[in-house]
C-alpha cells in the first residue's frame, strides 16, 4: 500500500477512534462548599432582602463539544438562612417553605443552551411545595479549567430567574412583602 494512502487510513481511523472521546458527557458532583442558591425579595418597599440555602447537592452532566447537558439538584429547604434564627423558623412553617411535609426543592433541567462555548441558560422544572413550574435560569458566567487544589476539572456558573411565590403556594403578606423574588444561584462543581 502506498505510504501516503497508509497515513490517510490511519489518520481517518484515528479521528473517527478519538470523535467520540472528545464529544463524550462529563459529570459533576455539586461541591456544597461553594454552592448557594440565594433568593431576593422587596420587604414592604423597605429593602431588598437576601436569604440563601446552605445545603445543596446535585449532579451536571456536561458535554461542552456537542453543546448538550443536564442538570438536577437538591435544596434542603431547611438548611434556609435569614440571618436570623427566629426568622429561619418562621420562613419554614406552612405560610412558606413548609419544610415539615416538603424538606426538600429541587430543580431539573429539561434542555441547556449555549452562545458558542458558554453555557447561557438552563430551562427546567423547579419544584417547590410539591408545586412544579417550568423556570429558565440565565447564565451570567461560566467558567471551567483544572480545580487547583482537587487536581480535577471543575465547572461554576451564575444564575438567575424570577418566579411568583403565590404560584408555589407561598404568597402569605404579599403584596406587602413581593411576591416576585429573584433567585441568584452560585454554583461550583467537581469533575467526577
Amino acid at each position: 500500500m502506498n505510504p501516503l494512502v497508509r497515513l490517510a487510513v490511519a489518520t481517518t481511523f484515528a479521528a473517527a477512534v478519538a470523535a467520540p472521546a472528545l464529544a463524550a458527557p462529563e459529570t459533576f458532583s455539586i461541591d456544597n462548599s461553594h454552592t448557594f442558591p440565594r433568593f431576593e425579595y422587596s420587604h414592604f418597599g423597605y429593602s431588598t432582602q437576601q436569604s440563601r440555602f446552605n445545603k445543596t447537592s446535585g449532579t451536571i452532566v456536561l458535554d461542552r463539544a456537542a453543546k448538550t447537558g443536564s442538570v438536577e439538584v437538591t435544596i434542603d429547604a431547611k438548611s434556609v438562612d435569614t440571618g436570623s434564627q427566629l426568622f429561619d423558623a418562621h420562613i419554614q412553617d406552612e405560610k412558606f417553605f413548609h419544610t415539615e411535609k416538603y424538606p426538600t426543592i429541587t430543580f431539573k433541567s429539561t434542555g441547556v443552551k449555549f452562545d458558542g462555548d458558554k453555557l447561557a441558560s438552563v430551562d427546567g422544572d423547579l419544584t417547590i411545595k410539591g408545586v412544579t413550574k417550568p423556570v429558565t435560569l440565565e447564565v451570567s458566567s461560566f467558567h471551567c479549567m483544572p480545580h487547583p487544589m482537587l487536581k480535577k476539572l471543575g465547572c461554576g456558573a451564575n444564575a438567575t430567574t424570577m418566579i411568583k411565590r403565590s404560584e408555589f403556594g407561598a404568597g402569605a403578606n404579599a403584596p406587602y412583602v413581593s411576591d416576585e423574588v429573584k433567585l441568584v444561584i452560585a454554583v461550583e462543581a467537581v469533575r467526577n
